[in-house]
């Protein structure tokens, strides 16, 4: 694999904070988005436009957002649920946001108070604001192989909304096992039914460690051609509703992955793993990555 097969999209700073049960000032995570694009990532969440009282992680977007170094061809893409949120993020400098949508219909209830079918009318006007502006979407579907409520997820739930975002100007999907409870094999068959409608480049993965299993899950999403990947890193996040869901699979460990299967990412590991180091030691604990813990220790 060469550098352009695949692109990681860093979600540390926002989707691995969010789930963070400490909250990181403004300064911290400006530097650690800053330390990320040193480090040679070209996509890195950055925040989200939510409400504050439910998730206080996220408060100041727009703070953050004005004081990050911006690199060429970096993209710092936000989450926004709503057209409130749209309406705060557009008052800031923004190229690309990120909607997020749910696969099973009670986590849909538990996590956003709403149906599927509701949330994606939610996202309608939001996607429309943005595709006037010129402002690329990404869209998040959660629990793709597992729901801490209904159980396992029929991959059929997967394509249709994956099928209806398309549909709404979506660019990019992004699957993900928000419970950590997938394996290899399960992972690939969801990806090929999605890829069965949808293109394969427009498709992402994204995977928790729960189990230990996000990095068998991605070596087999990537054989079966997918080639943009989430993670987080220091293995940041978790899902407050889903009971024990770790995090994110660490940008550091995927790293290491890649590169033992021959793909050049022009990403700086050493420099990953010291914005890891950088935001455990602001969290008040040690990274979750496994590479991190391997040099620690060397």
């Amino acid at each position: 694999m060469s550098q352009s097969d695949v692109k990681i999209v860093e979600v540390g700073p926002r989707d691995g904070l969010q789930n963070e049960a400490v909250k990181v000032s403004v300064a911290d995570r400006i530097r650690l988005i800053d330390m990320l694009g040193l480090a040679g990532l070209t996509a890195i969440e950055s925040g989200a436009f939510v409400s504050p009282k439910w998730v206080p992680q996220m408060a100041d977007t727009d703070q953050v957002l004005a004081g990050i170094t911006r690199r060429p061809g970096v993209t710092y893409p936000v989450l926004v649920p709503n057209m409130k949120g749209m309406d705060a993020a557009l008052t800031c400098d923004i190229d690309e946001i990120a909607v997020f949508g749910a696969a099973s219909e009670t986590f849909s209830q538990r996590n956003i108070n709403c149906s599927i079918a509701e949330s994606l009318a939610r996202f309608a006007p939001v996607i429309q604001a943005a595709t006037a502006r010129n402002i690329r979407v990404r869209g998040y579907i959660s629990c793709v192989l597992g729901c801490p409520y209904e159980g396992k997820v029929a991959p059929g739930a997967v394509m249709q909304v994956a099928t209806t975002l398309r549909e709404m100007g979506c660019y990019e999907i992004s699957l993900g096992d928000t419970i950590g409870v997938g394996t290899a094999f399960a992972a690939r068959d969801m990806l090929r039914m999605v890829a069965s409608e949808i293109p394969m480049a427009v498709l992402a993965v994204h995977f928790h460690d729960t189990y230990g299993q996000a990095l068998a899950n991605i070596l087999a999403c990537l054989e079966a051609g997918v080639r943009v990947i989430d993670s987080a890193v220091a293995g940041l996040g978790g899902c407050p509703y889903a009971k024990g869901a770790s995090g994110n699979v660490a940008t550091e460990d995927l790293l290491y992955m890649l590169a033992g299967i021959g793909c050049t990412t022009g990403i700086d590991t050493d420099k990953v793993i010291a914005a890891g180091q950088f935001i455990s030691a602001s969290l008040g604990r040690k990274p979750q990555s496994k590479l991190a813990a391997a040099y620690a220790s060397s």
